[in-house]
């Protein structure tokens, strides 16, 4: 961040302490991503993170919980699901573009297609 930009984050929370600590847990979980070497220390401070927020981001806790083994899978392997989740959005955007087609193999060429030629 810029330095008017920190100064700015400054006054946001001084103004809005709720606020300050809901960024500073956020910070924190970006932090925890970022920096653990391994799937039990990982793990630990992911359940101590979940125990600080719980009060601050209830939805996004229990979801975290739900998908909890999925979640410190990462710790492990240091791999996401971002790129089947693009296939998967590419796919549904192509399904809702394709209404009307005849057949399955028209949509399934116009799924390679799309794969292959990216229109960017």
């Amino acid at each position: 961040m810029s330095d008017p930009q920190k100064e700015k984050l400054k006054k946001v929370k001084n103004a809005a302490p709720l606020l300050g600590i809901m960024h500073e847990l956020k910070e924190e979980f970006h932090a925890l991503f970022e920096q653990s070497q391994n799937l039990g220390k990982g793990t630990l401070e992911l359940i101590d993170w979940l125990k600080k927020a719980e009060p601050y981001y209830k939805k996004s806790v229990e979801t975290i919980k739900r998908w909890f083994g999925e979640s410190v899978g990462y710790f492990e392997q240091r791999t996401t699901n971002g790129t089947v989740e693009g296939i998967n959005n590419k796919l549904k955007l192509l399904k809702r573009c394709g209404f009307g087609f005849r057949n399955f193999i028209y949509f399934e060429m116009r799924a390679l297609l799309a794969w292959h030629f990216p229109n960017n």
